[in-house]
């Protein structure tokens, strides 16, 4: 660490592990004085060619001055960062702050020259645009608003970098050099390729691990049986398309194989490339592990070993210097304790997990966190009879562990262009950047289904990341928001991906149900109105119904317009066996045939073999070019959107339908032969799911029908609107003089009502009323009627305890109400009385802002009271909020139907309400400042609305980690 002449201390959070656009990794620090010999032989590997490009002219060597410079730092005016491999230097970066003369200068001048260095050998890998992210975050942190850079024309790599970057800028030529201006604040621009970045590197770096052309298995039993063993095997069987290694230090020299493998005693000793280590030996042989993989060039570890984080505080530092470890050398790590990964393309066929058997290959991906989980999850999708249809497909499959590195994050970057998975089932016992993973989702589930259950755990174990202190419920409604398809249980998060992934999205809610159970077909019906479907009258055909009746009543309903889904329903009956099984399957698979723009579902009780001969019949996918009802604006291949008014349509009728032979029987035997593999299926046919319980059926379809109401919102999600009246400026410099007189700080009324005024929220006054004449005198200044409230803290928005008076129309009513108060709680130093006019009656609501460490800034509706008090009728948003956004946040609340003339009122004037959500949302987003802001009363009136109380409370603002440079999870 450096000591004199720093002006500063080691700014060690400027330190981060950033992932490549080659998905390796390298460390990002600053450049110390200790630096001297790393600097100098950075030097001699980079190229003349590239000397010249960086200093103007011939430049072979640095001189001792130059060391001294380019190490001595003194962190506020001249930075140097390092990005670093294994300890050493393979790019560097530095800044020296200039004034209007070009000169070295100081604060307040707040423009610096900027100049990269780059080893050739990592050139084209996006190390000087994550470095130019990194200085650019240290030079505004330092007062640095301005960048300027020299570079010589035929330097075009450099030149894109600064171009690419997103930022304002000018260019301009002189003497032969090409002079770039760039502004750091960052734009929209600046953000999206900066997010664009983030994705690629971060996807490449899973796929390296996911598609590997080599794996080593590290730890390899010279006996059967034992986890290295069992994942070497696992591998082997699985049919791996690349190079198989094992490695175990303990065999004999003269041993070269095992079952079947090349066997060596080391990494290093293999004479060929590795690209992923599967590493299965005790914790405290893994750091030596680490180490050969790393001088071998190892791209990737798959750390099985056990006894990190969940294992205490000793191993929690294990774990982190395990990821120091590996960083050091450029490679990411899934686990420890991970349960392993699995690719079942064609190409890759790798299972380098503890799952005795590869499951089938499909097109849904699978994350979890578990290892328990992750087994649960494998099984439910993989085994016959007795779940949902019977079997689907997978087309990758990662088991974290202690997520200590890549975490659910890093694998929905790697899914979202993923060409072979169309839906994402996730398990998360906890999320450990909420922001980020809100972000990434909402991005995902415009192009993917993403279903996910989560528990309700703390933060990964050794992970130095922000807690939440959102409720878990809170949380839950923030990722809905997001596209996010949120289920309680793995048993719907089964069902749900299985509809996702065999079925079309609905056009709306409106579901037809038909069978040859009336009972069957009330329970459905039943079931679709306590999840907000809107279920058609049932049709029932009764127990004798034919395949042929089956078919044409479907046939019927997919035609029907005002159907966007239906559910079969289907009981046994005696008579006929597997074959009755096949012949409702394919009648059912050929009416859905014709119209394969809805989804159709089956809900089955006991049938052996249905669910198999559904998973069988494989010509209910639409067809390229076939026609679908027309969708809704936003969503493809849907059917036409239902009337969003009025209610389901009529109760259930009695049934009637032909009589029939019967079809099936109740010990119909299973079939023998394997199901097909899913992604195998021509065209990627659809198939129809089938579920063993109506609830379980109708569960899965509500969910979906959610999800692609949102898929259409999101095609046109609204705008935050500009308002003339908003003076950013004047609030700025308010809250700047405010923060001067503390860190943390709640205003004042005066200076709260301030504040929202220069955002056009007008605060109702309350003028203190101390004695029963400075409230005679605060009514005679506010006007008749007024009213007379209670403050103190135990009364404060409780008039159910009598501590409000309304509607005193004089100073004797008022007097009067003032004695009261007085004899029923106490003296008026207690009480905190305050005077105030009286407001058009309405509804009593409440606006909450508040800035979460983790998730970021979210605001809140719901009404005032018991409502949000007791029962949490409180509904979120994530800051910026859109006009779309504060329209969908009003309606989301169970209490809503009151603001919408409920049994008789007169409806509330909800766009002024609107309107003042827009503002407040403004306010904490051009100002991170306000940290927390809670509105409340808000009286909603016919007409307009009142703010009746506010407070605003103010402090720094919690870093953003979606606004500074890429950075990977620190320990």
């Amino acid at each position: 660490m450096q000591t004199s002449p720093d002006r500063h201390e080691y700014p060690a959070h400027w330190e981060a592990d950033v992932v490549l656009r080659d998905g390796g990794t390298a460390r990002v620090r600053p450049i110390t004085v200790d630096d001297a010999d790393r600097l100098v032989s950075f030097y001699e590997q980079v190229s003349d060619e590239s000397k010249y490009y960086r200093f103007f002219a011939p430049y072979p060597r640095l001189s001792a001055k130059d060391v001294h410079r380019f190490t001595h730092h003194d962190f506020v005016d001249r930075v140097g960062l390092a990005a670093t491999i294994g300890g050493e230097f393979i790019a560097t970066v530095r800044y020296d702050r200039i004034g209007a003369d070009g000169m070295p200068a100081s604060a307040p001048a707040d423009e610096a020259e900027v100049a990269f260095l780059v080893q050739d050998a990592h050139q084209g890998r996006g190390v000087a645009s994550a470095l130019l992210e990194h200085i650019g975050a240290v030079a505004r942190e330092r007062g640095i608003r301005r960048f300027a850079a020299e570079v010589l024309p035929a330097n075009s790599k450099m030149i894109k970098v600064f171009t690419d970057a997103g930022y304002t800028q000018k260019r301009s030529f002189e003497d032969g050099v090409v002079r770039l201006e760039f502004d750091l604040e960052p734009t929209d621009r600046s953000l999206a390729v900066q997010y664009a970045r983030e994705q690629r590197a971060e996807a490449r770096s899973v796929q390296r691990l996911l598609s590997p052309g080599s794996v080593a298995v590290v730890g390899v039993g010279r006996s059967p049986g034992g986890v290295g063993r069992s994942v070497l095997g696992n591998i082997r069987d699985a049919g791996f398309t690349g190079r198989l290694y094992a490695v175990n230090k303990g065999l004999p020299e003269e041993q070269k194989e095992l079952d079947g493998v090349p066997a060596y005693r080391s990494v290093q000793d293999i004479g060929e490339p590795v690209d992923l280590a599967v590493v299965a030996v005790p914790a405290e042989r893994v750091p030596e592990v680490v180490a050969e993989c790393g001088r071998h060039g190892v791209q990737g570890l798959v750390v099985l070993s056990a006894g990190y984080a969940e294992s205490g505080p000793e191993g929690r530092e294990r774990q982190r210097e395990l990821v120091r470890h590996a960083r050091a050398y450029g490679m990411r790590i899934i686990g420890p304790n991970a349960f392993g990964v699995i690719n079942t393309s064609a190409d890759v066929r790798l299972n380098a997990s503890l799952a005795p058997e590869m499951p089938r290959p499909g097109r849904t991906g699978l994350f979890s966190q578990s290892g328990a989980i992750g087994i649960a999850l494998l099984s439910r999708l993989h085994r016959r009879g007795g779940g949902v249809t019977g079997v689907t497909g997978v087309s990758t499959f990662v088991s974290a562990g202690n997520r200590a590195d890549v975490s659910g994050n890093d694998v929905l970057q790697y899914w979202y262009d993923d060409p072979d998975t169309d839906v994402v089932l996730m398990y998360l016992e906890s999320i450990g950047n909420p922001r980020k993973f809100t972000r990434l989702a909402r991005r995902t589930a415009a192009a993917k289904p993403l279903v996910v259950v989560q528990g309700a755990g703390s933060a990964p174990q050794g992970h130095a990341v922000r807690a939440t202190r959102l409720p878990h419920a809170t949380v839950s409604a923030l990722l809905r928001q997001a596209g996010v398809i949120r289920v309680e249980t793995i048993t719907e998060l089964v069902d749900t991906g299985l509809l996702l992934a065999r079925q079309p999205l609905p056009g709306g809610a409106r579901v037809a149900i038909l069978g040859n159970s009336e009972s069957l077909g009330l329970l459905t019906y039943d079931a679709c109105l306590s999840e907000g479907l809107r279920p058609l009258r049932p049709l029932d055909l009764t127990t004798g119904a034919s395949p042929e009746d089956f078919h044409g009543a479907l046939s019927q309903a997919l035609a029907d317009d005002a159907c966007d889904a239906v559910v079969v329903t289907a009981i046994p009956a005696v008579g006929s066996g597997t074959a009755g099984d096949a012949a409702l399957a394919e009648a059912l698979s050929s009416a859905a045939e014709r119209v394969p723009g809805k989804p159709v579902l089956v809900v089955h009780v006991e049938f052996g073999g249905l669910a198999e001969a559904l998973s069988a019949a494989t010509s209910t996918a639409p067809q390229p070019g076939a026609s679908a009802p027309k969708p809704r604006a936003g969503e493809p291949g849907t059917a036409s959107p239902a009337d969003s008014s009025g209610s389901p349509s009529g109760p259930p009728p009695s049934g009637t339908g032909a009589a029939a032979r019967p079809f099936f029987r109740l010990d119909a035997p299973r079939p023998a032969a394997d199901a097909p593999d899913e992604s195998a299926v021509e065209n990627r046919s659809r198939l129809i799911p089938a579920y063993p319980a109506a609830e379980r059926a109708v569960r899965a379809l509500s969910e979906v029908v959610r999800y692609a109401q949102w898929r259409r919102d999101a095609a046109e999600p609204g705008k935050v609107p500009e308002y003339d009246d908003i003076d950013e400026n004047g609030a700025a410099e308010l809250i700047d003089g405010l923060l001067t007189r503390g860190q943390g700080l709640t205003l004042g009324t005066d200076e709260t009502c301030e504040l929202l005024g220069k955002y056009g929220v007008q605060v109702h006054r309350a003028l203190p009323a101390p004695t029963p004449d400075a409230a005679a005198d605060a009514a005679r200044t506010l006007g008749y009627p007024v009213a007379l409230k209670a403050t103190a803290p135990h009364l404060r928005h409780r008039a159910d305890l009598g501590g409000v008076r309304l509607d005193l129309a004089d100073e004797e009513q008022l007097r009067r109400a003032y004695a009261e108060l007085t004899d029923l709680f106490g003296k008026p130093e207690e009480l905190r009385p305050v005077v105030q006019r009286m407001a058009p009656r309405g509804v009593d609501t409440v606006v909450r802002a508040v800035i979460d460490p983790a998730a970021g800034a979210v605001l809140s509706f719901g009404l005032a009271g018991a409502a949000s008090q007791l029962l949490g009728d409180m509904a979120h948003r994530l800051v910026p909020v859109t006009d779309r956004e504060a329209t969908s946040l009003i309606r989301s609340i169970r209490t809503a139907p009151l603001l919408f003339g409920w049994r008789g009122s007169t409806p509330v004037d909800t766009p002024a309400l609107e309107e003042l959500l827009l503002r407040v949302s403004r306010l904490v987003d051009d100002h991170p400042e306000v940290v927390a802001a809670t509105l409340e009363p808000v009286v909603v009136a016919p007409h307009g609305l009142s703010v009746l109380g506010a407070s605003v409370r103010l402090a720094p603002p919690p870093a953003r980690d979606d606004l500074g440079p890429r950075t990977l999870p620190a320990y």
